[in-house]
């Protein structure tokens, strides 16, 4: 496979990264690049001329196109939920205004399908710079499998053409599942009749559209990062390892001071910080489907952090995604079934030095369901070993460079110089639907972030005293001897100590 570039041929068929996605994407190799089917081709062309001229007006005329456009790419009925695309039609011919279809219909999806016929030669120019971005550090997207760490570097224009492809429901979904990877088309999102009576998955949509919105009225010119962190299981001298309980029963390291909120959003708190998604191994767990959970508002107010969910398959236990430069667009309230879009967000964060906004997304997912095995040494030492997974961070080395095999390349894409500075935000993780014990999780993510932050707090308590505490609390509350929370009865033992 080749491609070209202002005169300049590639060779292609010796890089990893295109031949890992290409099954994965609604394209087609065709010498020398990249290349739409050509029926399908023809339909983007046709929409992108504008409804004057399409006929595509409505939901229903926009269901037959997409229907057209999945059987010219082989993408079979059942591929996707049942009547998926008739949702589309109650969507955008009942459940918003004529006004507001009318808008969608004329300045929208014309635009976004030209964006469509671009993205052949985006991903040419992306793959031509992907060697170049981090000093020889690949980063072109590829499917970064689990135990397989490493970068995907992405422009915010080419993600809003692969969630375009989203959009117009064009990915092969086949091989998906057995890849652990999620289904991305939003067929799930529009499927009917569930699309009848789910308010809160209408206002997830409204989210998502807005972003077509704006990216169309405006395209975003940043760049967003996409980084699977792996915590080795085998010991090497030159990087951090998958710690044991010992290693944190012996650590000396100072807790780290904490600020505690009783209101208030992750990703509406003021300072720079890594923000905790509450991830199932899934990333992005049911944003595409019916629920509306705190991981998946995030999703859809930040709809970039979707293009993750395309090549970033499940996350086993020693492993944890960082997302570095995702813009916010929407406002919302409410939660669950309470969940409400409410109109446009301006992103006014700062930009680093690669143009990623200075937003860092943590995905780290929490054992679910646990019930009192929660409380069991294997468990803990799973809990602290994915937060300090997730929190940790690159840019204070031991010596020698990390091999492949480690967390990559976080120590190259620091943000700046003050890396003390940078705190984590993060709630009740795990301890929603999931079971979780939420005094419990707080204390492992308090240890977790002290460990990585190694700084002086306010607390006299050491990282490795506090962990024999929580194990020695959760035997006790295992074995039943107590059924007091970690809080009341560390206060309790501190007590009896001082007595």
């Amino acid at each position: 496979m080749f491609f070209r570039k202002l005169g300049k041929a590639i060779k292609m068929e010796k890089r990893e990264d295109p031949r890992s996605i290409l099954k994965y994407l609604p394209l087609v190799a065709q010498s020398p690049s990249l290349a739409w089917p050509r029926s399908v081709e023809q339909e983007l062309q046709t929409i992108s001329k504008g409804p004057d001229k399409s006929m595509v007006n409505s939901g229903e005329a926009l269901a037959l196109h997409i229907t057209n456009m999945r059987k010219y790419l082989s993408l079979n009925a059942g591929d996707g939920s049942p009547n998926p695309l008739q949702g589309y039609s109650v969507f955008f011919d009942k459940k918003i205004s004529r006004e507001e279809s009318d808008k969608f219909f004329g300045e929208v999806v014309p635009t976004l399908c030209g964006l469509l016929l671009q993205l052949p030669s985006m991903l040419e120019t992306h793959y031509q710079k992907a060697d170049h971005v981090l000093d020889g550090v690949a980063s072109g997207l590829r499917i970064l499998a689990p135990q397989e760490a490493g970068i995907v570097f992405l422009s915010q224009e080419l993600i809003a053409a692969l969630l375009a492809c989203s959009f117009f429901c064009l990915f092969p979904e086949a091989d998906r599942r057995s890849k652990h990877l999620q289904s991305i088309n939003f067929e799930y999102l529009f499927s009917f009749p569930s699309m009848s009576s789910c308010t809160k998955r209408e206002n997830k949509i409204r989210c998502l559209l807005h972003y077509f919105e704006r990216v169309c009225q405006c395209m975003p010119t940043g760049f967003v990062s996409f980084e699977r962190k792996v915590l080795p299981r085998g010991h090497n001298p030159h990087y951090v390892s998958y710690p044991d309980a010992d290693y944190w029963a012996k650590s000396t390291t100072p807790l780290c001071s904490v600020e505690i909120h009783t209101s208030g959003a992750i990703e509406d708190q003021p300072g720079e910080a890594l923000e905790v998604d509450f991830a199932d191994e899934y990333i992005g767990g049911l944003t595409l489907s019916y629920d509306t959970l705190q991981e998946e508002i995030r999703f859809v107010i930040n709809p970039e952090l979707i293009a993750g969910m395309i090549f970033l398959p499940r996350m086993d236990a020693n492993e944890a995604i960082e997302i570095v430069g995702v813009e916010r667009f929407s406002r919302y309230t409410g939660y669950g079934p309470s969940f409400q879009y409410a109109g446009d967000y301006t992103d006014e964060k700062d930009s680093d030095s690669f143009k990623r906004r200075k937003t860092r997304v943590i995905a780290i997912d929490a054992l679910p369901n646990p019930g009192s095995t929660q409380y069991k040494p294997e468990a803990l030492l799973r809990e602290i070993n994915k937060a300090f997974c997730g929190y940790l961070h690159q840019c204070k080395h031991q010596a020698g460079p990390p091999p492949s095999s480690a967390v990559e390349s976080s120590r190259r894409l620091c943000m700046d110089d003050h890396e003390e500075k940078v705190g984590v935000a993060t709630g009740n993780w795990g301890c929603g639907v999931f079971g979780g014990d939420p005094e419990v999780k707080i204390m492992l993510q308090w240890l977790a972030v002290s460990q990585v932050i190694e700084r002086i707090g306010l607390q006299e308590m050491k990282v490795g005293e506090l962990w024999s505490k929580l194990v020695e609390y959760s035997a006790e509350r295992s074995s039943r001897r107590t059924r007091l929370g970690f809080f009341s009865w560390l206060t309790s033992s501190l007590s009896s100590t001082t007595d």
